[in-house]
C-alpha cells in the first residue's frame, strides 16, 4: 500500500511541529512548507522541506510542484499559514491589512487550485485549515486578523461543498483559545495557568482524526478550546 504523504503548509515550532508529529506518528511522508528556512532545521523526523511564501501563489504553486515531484500525489494539505498582526485600526495600515489576507486566504486559494484537481482524480484527498475564534467575531485588535480568518472560513466553506461530491474532504478548525507556545506564554499570557492554553498535541491529533473521518460522516467545522474557556 502505498504511503500517505502529508504538506503542512505553514509550518513552525508550536502548532506545525505538532501536526509533523502526529501525521508522522501515523505513517505519513511528511512535506514542510515554511517561508523561513530557519523554520525548517534541526527537526529530528523524516520529511522534505521547502521555503513557500503562501501570500504569493506563484511561491505556493511551485513549492506543491516540488513536493509531487519528491513524494508523488498530495492525500492530505494541512493549511497552517497566517500571519498574526494585532491592533485597532489606528496601528494597522493598508500594508499589512492586505498581506494578512494574502497569507490567510489567498495562499489557501492558491494552494486547493493546486491540489485539487489531483484530488478529484484520484476521488479521495483532505484540506483541513488551522481557523481562529476571529473567524467568527471581530475584536478591537484583531482588525486585520479578523477578516483575514473570516475570509479563510468561508472560502474553506465553499470549497467542501464544491470538492465534497468530488471525494475531497474540507475541515476548519476555530481554535477558540490561546494555543500553547513558547511566545504566547511568554508576551500574552505569562501568568496564566497550563489549563489556560490549548495544547498544540491535542490539536494535531483532532487534525488527525479529520484525516482519517469515513465520507459518510464528515464534519466541515470543528470548535476546539480548552474546558475552561468561555464561549
Amino acid at each position: 500500500m502505498k504511503e500517505k504523504t502529508c504538506v503542512i503548509l505553514g509550518f513552525g515550532p508550536g502548532l506545525g511541529q505538532a501536526y509533523a508529529n502526529a501525521f508522522s506518528e501515523s505513517g505519513y511522508r511528511l512535506a514542510l512548507l515554511s517561508r523561513t528556512a530557519k523554520s525548517l532545521e534541526d527537526i529530528s523526523i523524516d520529511h522534505v522541506a521547502i521555503e513557500c511564501d503562501a501570500a504569493d501563489p506563484s511561491s505556493v504553486q511551485s513549492a506543491l510542484n516540488d513536493v509531487e515531484a519528491q513524494l508523488g500525489a498530495i492525500d492530505v494539505l494541512v493549511y497552517n499559514a497566517d500571519l498574526a498582526q494585532f491592533g485597532p485600526l489606528e496601528e494597522i495600515d493598508e500594508t499589512i491589512f492586505e498581506a494578512s489576507w494574502k497569507v490567510g486566504a489567498l495562499g489557501l486559494f492558491a494552494a486547493a487550485k493546486h491540489i485539487t484537481p489531483g484530488m478529484a482524480e484520484r476521488g479521495q484527498g483532505t484540506i483541513i485549515v488551522s481557523g481562529a475564534t476571529a473567524a467568527l467575531r471581530g475584536n478591537v485588535w484583531t482588525t486585520a486578523f479578523a477578516p483575514t480568518k473570516a475570509a479563510q472560513r468561508i472560502l474553506a466553506q465553499s470549497l467542501a461543498k464544491q470538492l465534497g461530491p468530488k471525494g475531497i474532504h474540507v475541515a476548519y478548525i476555530v481554535i477558540d483559545g490561546v494555543i500553547d507556545t513558547e511566545d504566547t506564554r511568554a508576551n500574552f499570557a505569562p501568568d496564566r495557568p497550563d489549563d489556560f492554553f490549548v495544547k498544540p498535541a491535542a490539536i494535531a491529533q483532532a487534525a488527525l482524526h479529520l484525516a482519517a473521518q469515513d465520507r459518510s460522516a464528515w464534519t466541515f467545522e470543528l470548535d476546539l478550546r480548552p474546558f475552561g474557556e468561555r464561549w
